[in-house]
């Protein structure tokens, strides 16, 4: 079962990639060389971590599964 520290930890992980991945595209517009690659990797890891936090607040969210297996 997923408890509200890890939930708040997911939450943390998600915003920290999101904002790199922001803050690299905005570099991307400036005069400074970036990376194409570097900046699919920070998208991709601010994703997954988006996705991992959804998956884990609909976990928490639904009904104790295990307590309908025990009626």
């Amino acid at each position: 079962m997923i408890g509200l520290r890890q939930i708040e930890e997911m939450q943390a992980e998600a915003r920290y990639h999101r904002e790199r991945y922001d803050l690299y595209k905005a570099k991307a517009y400036g005069p400074r060389l970036t990376s194409e690659v570097r900046l699919n990797e920070l998208e991709r890891r601010s994703r997954g971590a988006e996705s991992r936090l959804r998956a884990a607040e609909r976990e928490k969210d639904s009904p104790d599964t295990d307590a309908e297996l025990d009626v």
